[in-house]
């Protein structure tokens, strides 16, 4: 067997084992600790409320994979009527390239489609250099004619 060949086994195999649901409240903290191993950079909505109110409006939007009992990853999908948006995908460093951003994205994907969506927003960090390779992989593209203004509220 080839290289390539051994990776797309580790792959289905890996893919085989991932459960995915949406969080529930009680996902907050458990979450949170996940974020802060695989995850880069942090957000001012990053504490058990924060979570609690993203996944109580609006329940369908925080997607986890599960191996295991083990939560190795994460997206949220959030759709407003307007725009999807993704925020959050992380992959626990120990389970990255076995296909778990891929199956994220693909239910992120389908959730935004079968609601009327357009067109995903990823928002990524500029100094990420391995998800801007993730992203791409997955077929999304920067527009850099864009930039993210904020104005925190607390």
């Amino acid at each position: 067997m080839n290289q390539f060949e051994t990776r797309l086994q580790a792959r289905a195999q890996a893919q085989v084992q991932l459960q995915l649901r949406t969080a529930v409240p009680a996902d907050a903290e458990n979450v949170l600790a996940f974020w802060k191993e695989a995850a880069e950079g942090t957000s001012i909505t990053d504490d058990v409320d924060g979570v609690t109110r993203l996944v109580t409006r609006d329940p369908d939007a925080l997607i986890l994979a599960e191996a295991d009992g083990v939560l190795v990853g994460s997206v949220i999908a959030g759709y407003d009527g307007w725009r999807c948006s993704l925020y959050r995908l992380a992959v626990l460093p120990s389970r990255r390239r076995q296909g778990i951003a891929t199956a994220l994205l693909e239910a992120a994907e389908r959730r935004f489609q079968a609601a009327g969506g357009r067109r995903g927003d990823a928002m990524v960090l500029e100094d990420n250099e391995r998800a801007h390779l993730a992203w791409a992989a997955a077929g999304y593209h920067r527009e850099d004619r864009w930039r993210r203004w904020v104005k925190p509220f607390a």
